[in-house]
């Protein structure tokens, strides 16, 4: 039983990292699921309790960033209130056109909101590079969530060892 849990641990921290990277699969969560079957082949021994709490509160920020990174970033750019909500609303319906739509849907409704409310290509074209750096901020914040999790799973597993 504990070699099948360890192997499917794994197998869920390998493909949430390449989740990480990949916006259709949901990287974090993945990873958080495999370090808590890891604690539980352990009997929580290795990975405590206190130890999947914080990672489960750095999977959740991780998640977090990941969603806001792309609003946070049209808002930087000084964009309006339509091109908040357009980032949003592309988001949302990017998830239904696989990777480029998750990719370019925040982008193009940050740029439509925005021309929307100002009637400025250029404002727009500020909006949609500022929108994209966020989200490439938050992949970023996301990715360093990733390894956090590992480097913890790693030190928990070298301290056990000694």
């Amino acid at each position: 039983m504990n070699a099948l849990l360890v192997t499917l641990a794994i197998l869920l921290l390998c493909i949430g990292l390449l989740g990480t990277i990949i916006p259709a699969l949901p990287g974090l969560p993945l990873m958080f699921g495999g370090t808590w079957l890891l604690a539980l082949s352990s009997n929580y021994q290795i990975i405590g309790v206190p130890t999947l709490i914080s990672l489960g509160m750095l999977t959740l920020f991780g998640c977090f960033m990941d969603y806001l990174a792309g609003m946070l970033g049209a808002k930087h750019s000084g964009a309006s209130k339509r091109a908040i909500w357009g980032s949003f609303i592309g988001s949302i319906v990017g998830l239904f056109f696989a990777l480029p739509g998750m990719l370019l849907g925040p982008i193009i409704g940050a740029a439509i909101g925005e021309f929307i409310a100002r009637r400025n290509l250029m404002a727009a074209g500020k909006v949609s590079l500022g929108t994209m750096i966020g989200l490439v901020i938050g992949v970023v914040a996301k990715i360093g969530c990733a390894f956090a999790i590992l480097i913890t799973i790693a030190i928990m597993y070298l301290i056990a060892l000694f």
